[in-house]
């Protein structure tokens, strides 16, 4: 048997025990009565003179922006002693593994089971592809799935240029910080966002939270699905794929995909590389774009951002581009760290969803509820 010794506090001097004991009894596992060194014993004891509810709150608040006046240093070192002697008498209720993965298979499989038939799929949650599912949060009644290679959702948009963290953005692109309540310094012309994370967590959350979103992340597009028309084809849907399956065709046999069947399909995979520019790069292959793409060309910020937000637009019948990827096709210069386009763009996307499934599918008419 291995006996493992739990971490103790400043001051804690262990007290070897006999072999006989190390053999027949382990030792308790974060036990109060385990900490003897009488200065930490103390510190954790619920101080005489608590706070009240309302102070503590208080304190709280100020973590998210509310603002606090009755606060003093003397009620936040009284707030952190009542933390501390909650958190050590805290436990947690009793839970079977088989109950935990239950849980998460089930959700994940009924979500599956859910979206093989969706409104809207959205490919890739970088900026533009979440500002787009955010925007159709607000359609309650259009279900959307969004699909991300990576483990993590947020493309490149954690960070500003250069992996700094300052997220730049021309206005009018600013209105989408404004929606979400994301802080920024007004500069004139441009607002500057501290970190490209708040904006990123803010979008995040307001795009998952709505009823009618649902992100599979770790999945990758491998194909696009398409019905032959005699004017060409029409995109209506997606095939899909674990990333990690994705990325390893070339050393395993053959793993077939599955699909996703979607009224409208938008693109938002970035410009060029690995798993950038996912369906352009596709469309190209089978004909339906021309060979020979223009691809992004060389920055120039003046010019790239208006060029991308008004070129996001339905490139054949279903699949509309998004984002970065919009330069692809169309020969765009890239912007570099200024975001503007990339929100709008998104935001423009779904705006176009809308008029395609009211156009093709009946939105806004009775057509559309039954």
């Amino acid at each position: 048997l291995i006996r493992v010794i739990p971490a103790q506090g400043i001051g804690h001097h262990q007290q070897k025990p006999s072999t006989r004991q190390s053999r027949l009894r382990p030792a308790p596992m974060f036990a109060l009565g385990s900490i003897r060194a009488q200065g930490l014993r103390a510190s954790m004891r619920m101080p005489a003179n608590t706070l009240s509810s309302a102070a503590a709150s208080a304190i709280r608040g100020k973590s998210s922006l509310v603002p606090v006046t009755m606060t003093s240093p003397a009620d936040t070192v009284r707030y952190a002693d009542q933390q501390l002697a909650k958190f050590d008498k805290m436990s947690f209720m009793p839970i079977r593994e088989s109950v935990v993965s239950r849980e998460m298979t089930t959700r994940y499989m009924n979500d599956m089971l859910d979206h093989a038939e969706t409104d809207v799929v959205i490919i890739g949650a970088g900026s533009a592809g979440l500002s787009c599912a955010y925007e159709l949060t607000k359609h309650s009644d259009v279900k959307v799935t969004i699909i991300e290679q990576s483990v993590a959702p947020g493309g490149g948009c954690w960070v500003g240029g250069q992996l700094f963290s300052a997220m730049v953005v021309r206005k009018p692109g600013h209105t989408l910080f404004d929606e979400l309540g994301v802080p920024y310094d007004d500069k004139g012309d441009y607002v500057v966002c501290k970190h490209a994370a708040l904006f990123m967590g803010s979008v995040i959350r307001a795009a998952l939270i709505a009823p009618n979103t649902k992100l599979f992340n770790a999945v990758a597009v491998e194909d696009l699905l398409v019905r032959q028309t005699d004017t060409g084809i029409r995109v209506r849907g997606v095939v899909t794929n674990w990333s990690l399956v994705t990325q390893n065709h070339d050393t395993q046999s053959c793993m077939d995909p599955q699909v996703m069947e979607a009224k409208v399909v938008i693109t938002a995979t970035g410009h060029d590389g690995p798993m950038g520019a996912t369906c352009a790069k596709r469309l190209e292959a089978i004909g339906a774009l021309p060979a020979g793409l223009p691809g992004m060309h060389a920055m120039d910020m003046s010019t790239a951002e208006d060029a991308v937000l008004h070129m996001t637009n339905e490139v054949v019948p279903g699949l509309i581009f998004a984002g970065m990827e919009v330069a692809e096709v169309r020969g765009c210069n890239r912007m570099g760290p200024t975001f503007g386009a990339m929100l709008m763009s998104g935001q423009k996307a779904a705006s176009l969803a809308i008029k395609a499934l009211e156009r093709d599918h009946g939105y806004g008419t009775a057509a559309w509820n039954n």
